[in-house]
């Protein structure tokens, strides 16, 4: 499983930032681009993206015989949450501009893929993301469905109304494993983008794999998701190992 020593040793090392670096300007990139865009040789450059993918920094999917290299946020996100708040403001500045940098990938993008760990088994993770009750809590939506393919989902805020924030239909649904859904918002559901969530039991936890992809370049979709996925899983990782979620964004406010 990733430690925050692995983030950190990952971060240190020039080579390996300017790889995030490329990869902030242009995601989804083979290693032989990833070689001539950095003037690295191609040894160095597999070094470098080793590390980068041991500490999860570094997310791959296979395209063809292509192997594509993707940025993952998440481990950002995690060690950001987690440390921020015992520091004075000036003393993490430089972590939280890293941590913008590389979460605001450039919205012409169409795919995004990030990827957790979570000390939990695959089930309870699954029941949490089609869990209407369960959501709500580290998501602050609830995800309503009855998750057979060719059935509809509803991502429904906590509110008098029960405004429906994002809805789609479900691709795929081979529990505790798979799970695939086309998501919109309620006003462009002629604009559909693509959610595929894999998990994969590790030894002691579960490999959370989110690709999300279909998505129109420079869509307002596109600019959220860099953010908002990263956030979820994080918040997602906190309640299932500590009881405690990170985020309510959805939660409607109390007077």
């Amino acid at each position: 499983m990733r430690t925050d020593d692995q983030v950190f040793k990952a971060l240190a090392d020039p080579s390996r930032r300017s790889v995030l670096d490329a990869l902030v300007a242009a995601n989804g990139q083979t290693l032989s681009a990833l070689c001539e865009r950095l003037a690295m040789k191609r040894q160095s450059a597999a070094q470098h993206i080793d590390i980068l993918i041991a500490a999860n920094l570094i997310s791959t999917v296979w395209r063809g015989r292509e192997k594509l290299h993707f940025l993952n946020p998440v481990p950002i996100h995690e060690v950001y949450d987690r440390w921020a708040q015992k520091f004075e403001r000036r003393q993490v500045a430089f972590l939280h501009d890293l941590k913008t940098q590389l979460e605001e990938t450039p919205m012409a993008k169409t795919k995004f893929v990030h990827v957790t760990y979570i000390a939990a088994s695959a089930e309870r993770i699954w029941a949490a993301l089609v869990t209407p009750d369960l959501t709500r809590v580290y998501w602050g939506y609830a995800n309503v469905s009855d998750w057979r393919p060719g059935s509809t989902w509803r991502h429904v805020r906590d509110d008098d109304q029960g405004t429906v924030m994002l809805e789609g239909l479900v691709i795929e649904a081979d529990p505790p494993r798979r799970l695939a859904m086309t998501w919109a918002e309620p006003e462009r559901a002629d604009e559909p983008s693509r959610v595929t969530i894999e998990l994969e039991p590790m030894e002691g936890s579960t490999r959370v794999k989110v690709v999300h992809d279909d998505l129109a370049e420079k869509s307002q979709m596109a600019a959220k998701i860099g953010e908002g996925w990263p956030r979820v899983l994080s918040s997602l990782k906190s309640y299932l190992e500590t009881g405690k979620p990170l985020i309510t964004w959805g939660q409607p406010k109390t007077a």
